[in-house]
């Protein structure tokens, strides 16, 4: 396996009994950049991802993750490898310290863990049993139980389900900053906004196949797709056109008006628009 790469999958497949969850499929995760995995339920996305983490079997195919076989998972490798739940377990008459400080001694190299709770904006939160704290406090002591041992490769499931818009945010931050760090991090997210404002790459998996690996701006050729202009005409109702050269649309409509063009928009599609295109939905 190249050194830059820390996941290499080929010809992965996995059913449960007539039925296939993953169906040879092929992907590569360099070292260094967050990859968001992208699918609707069912696709075979969690299946995926959990025999990349170690905890299911495949049917065929090979697998390296750091250089292992996550299906013949070593204590080491274990250590290398961060996993955030989507609930990581109840502790509620433990403190977030006490949780944090037992989870460290799991480790053979832990990260300190009261600067793993400041890390993750938790400090104000150190002695409070875990039972009181909000559910973005929860999820931000799930991280830190996930980073305490300093993983190189963090897999986050729905990190962000249930945050409110401030909380997403500050997670983003926390997020850039593990990948400023140079942690390798797989993200399963259904908020495409998330996708975009924090992957290098993200892939689409549908019907257990991986339809297509790009950056955010480049999925489905999106760099590519026509702009919709919109205006109002005089008599108040709403126009619009497609064009590949909106700037010199814009400029016509601009002549024809005199000036200001009224109710001017300019748009092209989303990665949510053309995330639902791939996977079959309008």
């Amino acid at each position: 396996m190249s050194d830059d790469v820390a996941i290499r999958v080929r010809g992965l497949r996995k059913t449960y009994g007539d039925s296939l969850a993953v169906a040879g499929l092929d992907l590569d995760v360099h070292r260094g950049e967050v990859f968001a995995l992208l699918g609707p339920n069912g696709a075979g996305k969690t299946t995926t991802v959990e025999i990349l983490e170690g905890y299911r079997q495949r049917d065929a195919g090979e697998v390296r993750v750091l250089d292992v076989d996550p299906a013949h998972p070593t204590r080491d490798w274990r250590g290398r490898v961060g996993i955030v739940f989507q609930g990581t377990g109840e502790f509620d008459e433990l403190s977030v310290a006490e949780v944090v400080h037992h989870f460290a001694g799991f480790y053979a190299d832990a990260d300190d863990p009261d600067k793993v709770i400041e890390r993750v904006g938790l400090t104000a939160k150190a002695r409070a049993r875990t039972h009181t704290l909000s559910g973005g406090q929860k999820r931000r002591l799930d991280v830190a139980l996930g980073i305490v041992g300093r993983p190189e490769l963090l897999f986050l499931d729905e990190p962000t389900t249930g945050f409110d818009p401030e909380a997403r945010r500050e997670f983003w931050e926390l997020i850039r900053d593990l990948a400023a760090a140079g942690t390798t991090i797989v993200l399963t997210t259904h908020y495409l906004d998330e996708a975009e404002a924090l992957a290098d790459r993200v892939g689409v998996i549908s019907g257990g196949r991986l339809i297509e690996v790009a950056a955010p701006n480049r999925l489905g050729n999106r760099q590519e797709a026509l702009a919709t202009v919109s205006w109002r005409t005089p008599d108040g109702t709403l126009d619009s056109a497609q064009s590949a050269t909106p700037t010199a649309l814009v400029a016509d409509l601009a002549a024809r008006f005199g000036g200001e063009v009224p109710g001017l928009t300019v748009t092209r599609p989303t990665l949510e628009d053309i995330y639902l295109t791939m996977i079959g939905h309008r």
